[in-house]
């Protein structure tokens, strides 16, 4: 059982074909099915069945490509916390980050980081909430930026920003809003703000019309041309605010609070702390149990100025939860 064979089997698992997994890994179709015919003489079980044009996973593969996931997660972190180690400066970082994060927290935050550590392999994939905390429970992900963790998910609370959600609305509609009145456009379901908006709506046994658009951008671009209200990060509608094509509608209950979190699993890597050090460096974010504008706050301390290979711990107090509520 190699490496190889674990990563050709994945590959399949996700693409469901032999030819689309050949053309992800860049080898042959015999390859991929030489290898998967490998795994499936060592397990003695079936691991596919052949469905049409493709190829599905039986009980016992469906089973099976969960943990292979995470042992090839595992042998990702142990090389970069090898590397890391080694030299952070020089380390790899997997970072993952929902879509509003990816959008207004992440650019100045990758083009400072990459200015002062240009060595360091740095990745980075947006996805939904189910997604980002999924990866970081297969170890294919160093750090998340989402909101709150899920309950049960052992994870390392390095980092928070306050994140307000706001309902906005063109000026038209905002005179006249009610919550199961007005239409409202809303993210996709897996989204953590779409989940907002429906617990904000059913907790008020309202049912207004809904208009799913397919991303944050489109959610902000269909509610200033009014096609409903939002609910958003008031980070993220900040320039459609100033300009007047938005603003705050006065909703009951609102603004939620809905702070951000950067997390890491239960062991991060010195590259991993070196990058929440430059993170805790910009405007508004704060170590866990500290204010933003620098305070310690229960069990807190100072800003940690140790050098790249420090602790959990020393990268501002980093807290080890298991979370009791999901937020993303």
């Amino acid at each position: 059982m190699t490496e190889a064979r674990l990563r050709t089997f994945v590959a399949l698992a996700d693409t469901g074909s032999v030819r689309a997994a050949a053309r992800r890994l860049y080898v042959t179709e015999s390859a991929v099915s030489a290898a998967v015919a490998a795994l499936t003489r060592e397990l003695g079980v079936p691991l596919v069945r052949k469905e049409g044009r493709g190829l599905r996973l039986t009980a016992a593969g469906t089973a099976y490509a969960g943990y292979a996931r995470q042992v090839l997660g595992l042998l990702e972190e142990g090389r970069a916390a090898a590397r890391g180690a080694a030299d952070p400066g020089r380390g790899t970082l997997r970072l993952t980050a929902v879509t509003t994060a990816a959008d207004q927290l992440l650019p100045d935050l990758l083009a400072s980081f990459r200015e002062r550590w240009p060595d360091v392999e740095l990745t980075l994939e947006v996805g939904p909430r189910r997604q980002v905390w999924s990866s970081l429970a297969a170890h294919e992900a160093d750090l998340v930026l989402a909101g709150r963790p899920p309950a049960g998910l052992a994870a390392t609370v390095l980092a928070v920003r306050p994140n307000e959600l706001v309902v906005v609305g063109a000026p038209h509609l905002a005179d006249g809003f009610t919550p199961a009145g007005t239409p409202w456009v809303m993210r996709e379901p897996g989204s953590g703000t779409r989940a907002s908006a429906d617990a904000y709506l059913a907790e008020r046994e309202a049912s207004p019309p809904r208009l799913v658009l397919g991303s944050n951008g489109a959610v902000i671009a269909g509610a200033a041309a009014g096609l409903g209200v939002a609910l958003v990060s008031r980070d993220a509608v900040g320039t459609e605010l100033d300009a007047g094509r938005l603003v705050v509608v006065d909703a009951p209950g609102m603004p939620l609070d809905r702070p951000w979190h950067a997390v890491a699993g239960a062991a991060p890597s010195a590259t991993t702390l070196l990058f929440v050090r430059h993170l805790l460096d910009a405007p508004g974010w704060s170590a866990p149990g500290r204010s933003a504008s620098g305070g310690s706050g229960p069990g807190g301390s100072g800003p940690d100025r140790s050098g790249p290979g420090g602790t959990a711990a020393e990268a501002r107090g980093g807290s080890r939860v298991r979370p009791t509520a999901g937020r993303g």
